[in-house]
């Protein structure tokens, strides 16, 4: 599965890092990043981390955190 922020529908809430702490992390701005990411904004979720990255998208206020449909 891919996954997809998109940083200017963040509202540097905290919830994707509470849900998936080991997937998101947070610029000076407080706008999430995928860590251990070759792109900040799009990166590829390991099969062990799927249910926490799904955690994080549906509780996501704004709808920032995306699965990109292949």
């Amino acid at each position: 599965m891919q996954g997809q922020i998109i940083p200017e529908a963040c509202i540097a809430c905290g919830i994707c890092q509470l849900k998936a702490g080991q997937i998101f992390d947070y610029d000076d701005e407080g706008i999430a990043y995928f860590k251990n990411a070759d792109q900040a904004y799009r990166a590829q979720i390991p099969d062990d981390q799927v249910e926490a990255f799904r955690q994080a998208l549906t509780h996501c206020p704004t709808g920032a955190i995306q699965r990109v449909k292949n």
